[in-house]
């Protein structure tokens, strides 16, 4: 067998037009060392193993959809462009995979990083240009949490009280003031915070990862899931912002803090667009006061109020603020009514007017102790209503139908290429950081990719 000497370098084995060349050019790593300089001892220990090549190293994994973490080094092993690409020559040791999971473990700030890192590349994109906030699409999939089916069990937990607790209050005083024009009479000020909802409710915990959530929903797989809430811009479908919540979370509850984040720290929004998990009242309120359309698929209204006369047999009368009965009785405006999640206005009929209708047995039911037929709608009713009927309007249509392409078209090529089909680690931190490396490999391609 004959060997042959070859006087050959790692920059020579390297493409020139190669996607980590371009990658290397984008991306400055520079700020990794200011992040990360608190964590290094420059008097005791070994030498340390540069902070930038451990983010490069779990970078690379979900730029090429490498799962795990002891896989990431054996690529790197074989791989040249990658050992390029992380500072190692042909003969240079690869960095242990559990150096990663030890770091992660003794030093929880290194995690800061995953952040910063995601930050500064949407930064980027908005400097390029691939980012206007002219529209922005926001929408939730699920990731698969690591912990099984089998390790669930039924655990007795408090009803939260409201995702928009703190919000509300500041809307109750205004429609106290309005309540006090519309009807003469104003309720007294609350001067102290609402009971909340003390009721205990059962939920499926799993006992190996207790920060995931049961997921139960039509379409989707049950069990224990993690969900990535992500906006996109519609220009060129850049990730703006990333939140990971457990999976039994509604999509409604993230969406504002997530949407105000956008539009303050990263660029203006003009318009939003979502589907119907984001058809919520307050939700129409509060983007009107930031000055931004909001385009929503309409959410479907279920009474499950156990009578024959559903709501839809009232009919509003604006003249009168009050509900019309199918007897032709008024139900007027009593009170503002103020629960753990929303504020309503709240319509009663009179007692005497119910006692002796025809229609009592259809329009009561057993149960009911105040023997009056009772009504209430949002205080945010009318924003909303201002929203929906633009719904044939072709603007509004073509608004949802980009939300549609980009956020969902976005969540298809993170979990076919990017990792974004589960999580390894266990708790919701391991899973936020897997969701911002999933988000930013995607952006850092569509950085590239339009980046002459």
């Amino acid at each position: 067998m004959q060997l042959k000497f070859h006087m050959v370098t790692i920059e020579d084995l390297v493409p020139e037009g190669h996607f980590l060349r371009k990658l290397d050019t984008v991306l400055d790593l520079g700020f990794v060392y200011e992040e990360m300089a608190h964590l290094y001892s420059r008097r005791y220990g070994r030498p340390p193993i540069d902070p930038v090549v451990l983010v490069k190293y779990l970078l690379v994994g979900f730029l090429y959809g490498i799962p795990s973490e002891r896989q990431i080094e054996q690529r790197i092993q074989t791989d040249v462009a990658l050992r390029w690409y992380l500072g190692l020559d042909l003969f240079d040791r690869v960095p242990d995979h559990s150096t990663i999971s030890q770091l992660r473990r003794r030093k929880p700030n290194f995690r800061k990083i995953f952040r910063r890192l995601f930050e500064e590349v949407v930064r980027q994109c908005v400097a390029k240009g691939l980012a206007s906030g002219r529209l922005v699409g926001t929408d939730s999939t699920h990731v698969k949490a690591n912990a099984s089916r089998a390790s669930e069990e039924l655990v007795a937990l408090p009803e939260s009280p409201g995702a928009y607790w703190e919000r509300l209050d500041a809307y109750e005083e205004e429609g106290l003031e309005e309540l006090e024009r519309r009807t003469g009479k104003r309720r007294k000020k609350r001067v102290k915070q609402i009971k909340k909802d003390r009721r205990q409710t059962k939920k499926r915990v799993s006992r190996t990862d207790p920060e995931a959530g049961h997921m139960k929903r039509p379409g989707k797989p049950r069990g224990q899931h993690y969900l990535s809430h992500q906006t996109v811009d519609t220009d060129c479908g850049v990730i703006l912002d990333v939140t990971v919540t457990p999976g039994d979370v509604y999509d409604s509850v993230p969406y504002l803090d997530q949407i105000e984040r956008v539009h303050r720290n990263i660029l203006p929004i003009q318009a939003a667009a979502a589907d119907a998990a984001y058809d919520f009242p307050l939700a129409h309120q509060a983007l009107k006061e930031l000055e931004i359309q909001f385009f929503v698929r309409p959410q479907a209204f279920h009474d499950r109020t156990n009578v024959e006369l559903k709501r839809e047999a009232f009919q509003y009368d604006e003249s009168l603020d009050a509900y019309v009965c199918p007897n032709g009785k008024l139900l007027n405006l009593n009170t503002l009514h103020r629960s753990a999640s929303g504020l309503y206005w709240l319509y009663l009929a009179d007692k005497q007017d119910c006692q002796c209708c025809p229609l009592r047995k259809k329009c009561l039911s057993q149960q009911d102790k105040r023997g009056a037929r009772k009504l209430e709608h949002s205080y945010f009713t009318a924003q909303r209503k201002q929203n929906l009927s633009r719904l044939s309007d072709p603007v509004y249509r073509e608004a949802l139908k980009k939300r549609q392409i980009w956020c969902e078209g976005t969540f298809a090529a993170q979990k076919r290429e990017h990792n974004l089909t589960r999580v390894l680690r266990r708790g919701l931190e391991a899973a936020e950081d897997h969701c911002l490396l999933s988000a930013t490999a995607l952006n850092l391609k569509r950085l590239i990719w339009n980046t002459k």
